[in-house]
């Protein structure tokens, strides 16, 4: 059985030796995915922009190779025992499978907010074979958990990211990379939550490809590996965005931070809306169903990569021109999210704004609102309003979607000039989450 000991301060907590290792082990279980160049994306940014299809994996996410790689490597004792995992859904599918294949049986803490899509498609990969216990509360509290009822009953516990055999299982899609990729690309984005998946890939094309630039990605809300790095070793958050389910760890991993503080040559954050903006360009322009983790590095590909000049900065001007690689980690995304994906998107671009309107109660007051103050463009997608009897005025919630995103200022000044009272609800306002 591999030795799944904490690695020594002067030693690499994982060898591109233990990436071979793992490929063999999965050799014939999981895809060999497919790259492919995004049209859309490589006439937006002006360089060659190529995405590693994971979404096309088995259980449709990379989980599915650390996971098994892990389980494969108990020993006939622990197999017997069972497993405990926790995850915010695709560790678990992984889990899931490998279970069931193996024939393990398998208990997997989940969040709360673990989409059910991903709760559904959990039980059904796993054949039986694998209980799920859904926590209240975020993914540490569920790691937390699923911890304690490890060391209790003696089983052994299936880190989704903070374990070196699982961290080279994730890897090997570096060794795939290695082979697919051109000669003369310039990086490749990696998506980064508790930190495995980066680790795992910079750990072999460190190796394989020298001089290729190593970029992680989180998003804004959940970027532990980032806080890390700027503390120089793993720092709790103060707080998590769930929004980025695959994502969302409020603490990186202790190994993953080893690797990458050594290898990965920069870790990118993206804002949730772009995340969402990517995640509508992907499935309209791509015909990619990304879940939001999934659509992280080509999100940030768009904002951080999209000027030679950025391109120069951030990888050095010898590799402005090269092509970029892009991870699509996973598509599990529940079909129910996608109007808040939409909502989210259309706010980070400054296309949907609402706002509160006095109206006064007279007739002809919504008909001048719709005639003076909208601008032939925008459109009313909300509108709530009760007229009171009593009342010289009622007041309404309005959301209006703008043409152009620079069609705002028109719309305010238009506002401003009208006899009706108006409030422009800010995005973090408590009223804004209250409403919206």
């Amino acid at each position: 059985m591999p030795d799944t000991s904490p690695a020594s301060p002067s030693s690499p907590p994982v060898t591109p030796a233990d990436v071979r290792t793992a490929a063999s082990a999965l050799d014939g279980v999981v895809r060999r995915t497919h790259l492919g160049r995004s049209t859309r994306l490589s006439e937006d940014l002006g360089v060659d922009v190529l995405l590693k299809r994971e979404d096309q994996q088995k259980c449709r996410s990379f989980k599915v190779r650390g996971a098994f790689a892990r389980i494969c490597a108990l020993a006939p004792e622990e197999r017997r025992l069972g497993v405990v995992a926790a995850s915010a859904g695709n560790h678990a599918q992984g889990v899931a499978y490998a279970c069931s294949h193996l024939g393990i049986n398998g208990t997997i803490y989940l969040p709360s907010n673990t989409p059910r899509q991903k709760r559904e498609a959990i039980a059904a990969i796993g054949r039986g074979r694998v209980e799920q216990v859904i926590v209240d509360g975020p993914f540490d509290r569920a790691n937390a958990l699923a911890q304690e009822t490890a060391r209790a009953t003696g089983r052994v516990y299936i880190h989704p990211y903070d374990d070196p055999v699982t961290i080279a299982g994730q890897g090997t899609i570096g060794v795939e990379l290695a082979e697919q990729m051109p000669e003369d690309a310039s990086c490749v984005l990696v998506p980064c939550g508790g930190g495995g998946l980066l680790a795992g890939v910079a750990t072999w094309l460190a190796h394989a490809r020298p001089g290729l630039r190593i970029l992680g990605v989180e998003p804004e809300g959940a970027a532990s590996m980032r806080a890390a790095l700027d503390a120089g070793a793993p720092v709790a958050l103060e707080s998590v965005d769930p929004f980025v389910d695959g994502t969302a760890v409020g603490t990186a991993g202790r190994l993953p931070f080893e690797v990458v503080r050594r290898l990965v040559d920069d870790v990118l954050t993206v804002p949730e809306g772009a995340v969402c903006t990517e995640m509508v360009s992907l499935y309209q322009s791509d015909g990619i169903i990304a879940e939001p983790a999934g659509a992280l590095a080509s999100a940030a590909a768009r904002l951080h990569l999209s000027s030679q000049g950025d391109r120069a900065r951030i990888l050095g001007p010898d590799l402005a021109d090269g092509p970029i690689v892009c991870l699509v980690s996973g598509g599990n995304n529940d079909l129910t999210r996608y109007a808040e994906v939409m909502e989210r998107s259309l706010r980070h671009e400054g296309l949907r704004h609402y706002f509160m309107v006095t109206f006064p109660q007279q007739p002809g007051a919504l008909r001048m609102f719709l005639d003076d103050v909208l601008g032939p463009g925008d459109d009313i997608v909300h509108f709530e309003y009760t007229k009171k009897n009593n009342r010289e005025s009622g007041p309404a919630l309005v959301g209006i979607d703008l043409g152009a995103r620079e069609d705002i200022d028109g719309l305010r000044r238009r506002m401003e000039a009208s006899p009706m009272h108006v409030e422009e609800i800010p995005p973090g306002s408590a009223a804004y989450r209250l409403l919206i």
